[in-house]
């Protein structure tokens, strides 16, 4: 997740009130910050062993032993989703060379047919030539069949109309709006507060996670819709992580803080001292032996 402004501002949100009608009330009893070791989260699975947003990534998020894995989901011109960070298809796959007339290589102007006849490996390496795009139904499986836990971005959702409503029906259609998934197996994050809000009207059960730093002064208007504050690392420290953990998110905890991207042991002991809940990272084994020391 490369660091960039907060989608929404909070007078944005403030637009939003009439959606909530009462404000989260700060919770006075809050946990300790650090109470317990912080989860690792694979990064676009286990990204920095295998190429991201594929189901090899996912295999290896899974064979060292990660439980929580985190992907972006867009749409394809054809109404599919599809597991793809960058807007554009040119840096992790071959688009370039097989549509070399469809710059600027949009996500949003493929088709999913089209997508599917890309390489997405061997940028990589040469070990994973011929990795496929994964549709958001062929990850879920992925996931599924591993029995891990999905942190799921709406990437730039501005661009997609009605993706909210379209990924929780993929979600549903693949059982994955449960009530086994719901508590503890999935959480729908974004950088776009609006949309998180629409997540969370949609499918109130559904844990959501904003991605960015609000300023402690509107962490209750975010507490309305979400239930985590997910901040690049850069921006992380213990005083804002206790002023999160201080506020009840939607489902009446306090406010969790899963922080991106650390893919270092010093990185991640400083998150842990923080208080921080999850770390996100692209070498997530190295996050968990450090915060187990």
């Amino acid at each position: 997740m490369p660091i960039r402004p907060i989608a929404v501002t909070a007078g944005a949100l403030l637009g939003m009130s009439a959606l909530f009608s009462t404000a989260a009330p700060a919770f006075a009893d809050s946990r300790a910050a650090g109470e317990g070791a912080p989860v690792p989260v694979a990064h676009r699975g286990a990204s920095g062993y295998a190429p991201e947003n594929t189901l090899a990534a996912v295999d290896k998020a899974a064979e060292l032993g990660i439980e929580w894995v985190e992907n972006d989901v867009q749409r394809t011109r054809d109404g599919e989703l599809v597991v793809m960070h960058d807007t554009t298809l040119d840096r992790t796959t071959d688009a370039e060379e097989v549509f070399p007339d469809r710059a600027p290589w949009n996500v949003a102007d493929f088709t999913a047919d089209e997508i599917a006849r890309l390489d997405a490996g061997s940028w990589f390496g040469e070990g994973y030539a011929g990795a496929k795009v994964p549709t958001l139904k062929q990850y879920l499986d992925r996931v599924s069949a591993h029995d891990q836990k999905l942190l799921l971005e709406l990437k730039k959702p501005e661009l997609y109309p009605g993706i909210e409503g379209e990924t929780l029906k993929e979600l549903s259609n693949e059982g994955w709006l449960d009530g086994r998934h719901v508590k503890d197996r999935l959480v729908i994050q974004s950088f776009n507060a609006e949309s998180v809000a629409r997540v969370h009207m949609r499918k109130p059960a559904v844990k959501t996670g904003f991605l960015g730093t609000p300023d402690t002064s509107d962490l209750r208007k975010y507490g309305r819709f979400t239930d985590q504050i997910n901040p690049s690392h850069t921006t992380v420290s213990k005083d804002y992580v206790d002023a999160v953990h201080d506020v009840r998110g939607a489902h009446g905890k306090p406010l969790e803080v899963f922080t991106w991207t650390v893919n270092d042991a010093a990185g991640a002991r400083a998150a842990a001292d923080a208080g921080v809940d999850g770390i996100i990272s692209n070498f997530p084994d190295v996050v968990r032996d450090a915060v187990a020391e």
